[in-house]
């Protein structure tokens, strides 16, 4: 009977492009195609990942090629070329597999190298395959084992505590200067993505209070709306400056919207309590002299720039150490799995051997009805020391690393001499 083999097919932002994969999100949600995979013929086992970055599927077979054909049909349907399919996916087995997994689960495969989210997203996939009863002892040793890989990479390395979008960097600064941000307000001139983004992350921060201010009131009030906070119009923005700790501003001015004038009248009204500009727009919205003020801190987009630039520096470096770790992990659980492959045969051979000692012994006590107990248990004794000793350098033949034979070839090779039958024994 053919080995049970993982198999994983996927595709990602790397290797299929986004009109391919925008096709292939599951809307739908898990269930339904979940449900599908695993009535494919010869699918034991099934999981499934789905992102707006990559749809991913792993399962274990002992079909693989037959499986493998089938999972490819159900990612592309008739959405793509059959003979441009294999163009656009990746296909994992076994050990690469069970790599790769651990790679996207430390994210070290993803667009953004050490965010947080895709760990989050795996858990939830495992979730609805393990509820729907789409996994087993493999799938679910693999995925529990990528949680711990994911967890060990956010403990033993940095790659995770370096901004590295402009908006997030913005958050960051905003920490150094302020320490913390849980009682400061923030005001946000504009409705830029990246003004919108920067605001997320510090409601994220437990940041106080969220005011926007725009040109347009109906959408400040429906971005105010989205982060809990209030809108102003933009002719109130010099007054809410009293009130706010962090400003960032990202219209489409071509004039300055805040001049250094006008925020310095401000601070003697703020008794110079500290005012962090952050300016994401371009053409910039914020005279640049507003950082000869006392107190003030201006950002540009171009210096947030850098500061990206330099951590995703610092990240390649953790990396570094996050790809040793998932190596090692990735070792360990093949040690695992060749060990659960040969342990039927281990425990076949035992059997066997303890069975033949019974008989034997049967037949000797049959013959010898004068033994007294201790005799008796003295035989016993013997014979396990006898099996023990016979059955030593067989098990050291499964269980040593071999590279001219493979766990498969040694099973088969001590099933014959054994004369063992065919197939796995049930776990106990």
């Amino acid at each position: 009977m053919p080995a049970e083999r993982i198999v994983l097919v996927g595709v990602n932002h790397k290797n299929t492009p986004v009109e391919v994969r925008e096709r292939m999100a599951l809307t739908e949600g898990y269930e339904e195609p979940l449900l599908r995979l695993k009535n494919i013929p010869g699918c034991k086992e099934c999981y499934l990942l789905s992102t707006c970055n990559r749809v991913e599927l792993l399962l274990v077979t002992n079909v693989a090629q037959k499986v493998e054909d089938a999972v490819i049909g159900f990612l592309f349907g008739d959405h793509v070329n059959l003979d441009k399919c294999r163009d656009y996916l990746y296909v994992y087995y076994d050990d690469e597999a069970a790599h790769h997994l651990f790679m996207v689960a430390a994210s070290l495969d993803s667009m953004i190298v050490g965010e947080a989210q895709i760990v989050g997203q795996i858990k939830e996939a495992y979730r609805y395959a393990a509820g729907l009863n789409c996994t087993g002892a493999l799938l679910n040793k693999l995925l529990h084992k990528s949680f711990s890989v994911a967890k060990r990479v956010r403990n033993e390395t940095g790659i995770g505590t370096s901004a590295v979008s402009i908006s997030y960097a913005a958050v960051q600064l905003a920490k150094k200067i302020f320490g913390g941000l849980e009682d400061k307000k923030v005001l946000i001139v504009g409705a830029g993505e990246m003004a919108e983004l920067a605001a997320e992350h510090l409601v994220g921060q437990g940041i106080a209070g969220v005011v926007v201010a725009n040109r347009t009131l109906s959408r400040a009030v429906t971005l105010a709306k989205r982060l809990n906070g209030k809108a102003v119009a933009l002719d109130e923005l010099t007054s809410q400056l009293e009130e706010v700790d962090i400003v960032i501003s990202s219209t489409g001015s071509t004039e300055f919207v805040l001049t250094k004038q006008e925020v310095k009248s401000i601070m003697r009204l703020r008794r110079n309590e500290p005012l962090f500009f952050i300016d994401i727009a371009v053409p910039r919205d914020l005279d640049p002299s507003l950082s000869d003020l006392d107190n003030v801190f201006l950002y540009d987009i171009d210096d947030l720039t850098h500061v990206v630039e330099m951590n995703k520096s610092e990240r390649q470096k953790e990396a570094v150490k996050a790809k040793r770790i998932v190596d090692e992990e990735a070792i360990k659980f093949q040690h695992w799995r060749e060990g659960m492959a040969v342990a039927p045969t281990i425990r076949a051979m035992r059997s066997k051997v303890e069975m033949i000692c019974e008989e034997e012994l049967n037949r000797t006590f049959a013959k010898m009805p004068e033994l007294t107990e201790k005799e008796r248990k003295n035989l016993e004794k013997m014979t396990r020391a006898i099996a023990s000793k016979v059955l030593h350098d067989p098990l050291q033949y499964l269980k040593n690393d071999d590279c001219e034979r493979s766990n498969e070839k040694k099973v088969y090779n001590l099933r014959n001499i054994f004369k063992l039958k065919d197939g796995k024994e049930k776990e106990n």
